[in-house]
């Protein structure tokens, strides 16, 4: 992401201009575009025209519109922003109040004003514009007959290619067929990861799968790559990482990014930060409950007492349509930085993101006990029951 211009006032109104230059980017935009805001960009436009004779024709033609922002759909898949919205500006080809749609494409700028640019949301423009921030990990993850090549980047974990193949089972004193399915398969699994993954960029391919699966591929790999003379497989050797999955799902993946080698090898990288994060979050919920805690308004109250070491939130909750609500999770990211504690701010298209999004969205990790929470939390579950 490309930032034009910044114009932002002291009390916090203004607008930025930016060029989304990758896909990612437009997982970032979605998250910065908020229902209320106003949108300016290129977009193309149907219009009809009357002529002299009074035959009506019609016609597209590209416009920039400026929109205040409705509704925002985003495709987690293609990387796809469409933003609709009424138009609140004059132009020539379309009547102020008149609805439309701008699709947010690559390389063409756009403006987002706000009547209130909150710290979450500055912090993401700047972490979008770092060039730092990048696909950094590729993985495939995999079982007999089932692959999915997936990219892990900062922002999202993106599922890039899905291979399935029928693998026969072993037949006593016939091993053929299975053996020639099984070549097929990892031949298909080599194609995907070749086609996606550009290996001068990531700094670690993970391969991982349930029993010798991951070996016997990587064995079929570099011996296929030498007997053609793939340089990119050969000299990216170094790169390849395998651990153990349970299977070849993608949910599989955490279990291979929670692995110590992984852990060790992408220690600079967000996304193992998250997932280790999680993982010490659910340790510390099983070791000592009194130092973990999840839900709004418990761990409001372990922030009023100074107790927050690590704040777990997902991204999710930032794009509240309760304006409210959204002030309420920005004032405690905010106030648990003031207090010397750390903010990890999950993506809800990562693995770890999707699993906290099931603990509420929001968790903590407790500098000290705070065992009257605990207490209070039991006590209102038994008013309940009662």
């Amino acid at each position: 992401m490309k930032l034009v211009r910044k114009d932002i006032e002291k009390d916090n109104a203004g607008q930025v201009t930016l060029v989304p230059e990758e896909p990612e980017d437009m997982w970032h935009t979605y998250n910065l575009v908020q229902v209320g805001d106003s949108l300016r960009a290129s977009t193309i436009r149907k219009v009809q025209t009357e002529s002299a004779t009074g035959s009506v024709g019609s016609s597209r033609v590209r416009t920039t519109l400026t929109l205040c922002v409705e509704a925002i759909d985003f495709d987690s898949q293609a990387c796809q922003l469409r933003v609709k919205g009424t138009n609140i500006q004059e132009n020539e080809y379309v009547k102020m109040g008149a609805y439309h749609t701008i699709e947010l494409e690559p390389n063409r700028q756009f403006t987002l004003a706000k009547k209130q640019w909150d710290s979450v949301v500055l912090e993401r423009i700047e972490q979008a514009c770092d060039p730092a921030w990048s696909a950094d990990v590729a993985a495939v993850v995999m079982q007999e007959g089932l692959a999915h090549i997936c990219l892990v980047t900062p922002s999202m974990t993106l599922t890039r290619a899905k291979v399935e193949v029928t693998i026969p089972r072993k037949r006593r004193g016939n091993c053929a067929q299975h053996d020639r399915a099984l070549e097929r398969f990892y031949e298909q699994v080599v194609q995907a990861m070749q086609r996606h993954v550009h290996f001068e960029v990531v700094k670690c391919i993970l391969v991982a799968s349930p029993g010798f699966v991951r070996e016997q591929f990587c064995d079929y790999m570099f011996q296929q790559a030498v007997k053609t003379d793939n340089k990119v497989l050969l000299e990216n050797r170094s790169k390849f990482l395998q651990v153990h999955a349970s299977s070849g799902h993608k949910y599989s993946l955490k279990e291979a990014l929670c692995d110590p080698t992984v852990a060790s090898r992408l220690s600079d990288t967000k996304a193992a930060g998250e997932v280790k994060a999680l993982d010490d979050f659910y340790k510390m919920l099983q070791h000592e409950p009194d130092r973990a805690f999840y839900g709004l308004k418990q761990v409001e109250k372990a922030n009023e007492a100074l107790a927050i070491d690590t704040l777990l939130i997902s991204d999710e909750l930032f794009r509240h349509q309760d304006v409210a609500m959204r002030s309420r999770y920005v004032r405690l990211v905010d106030s648990v930085k003031e207090n010397a504690g750390t903010v990890r701010i999950f993506s809800s298209l990562h693995v770890s993101g999707e699993q906290l999004s099931q603990l509420t969205g929001v968790a903590a990790i407790l500098r000290f006990p705070v065992p009257e929470l605990s207490d209070q939390e039991d006590d209102s579950s038994s008013e309940e029951d009662e």
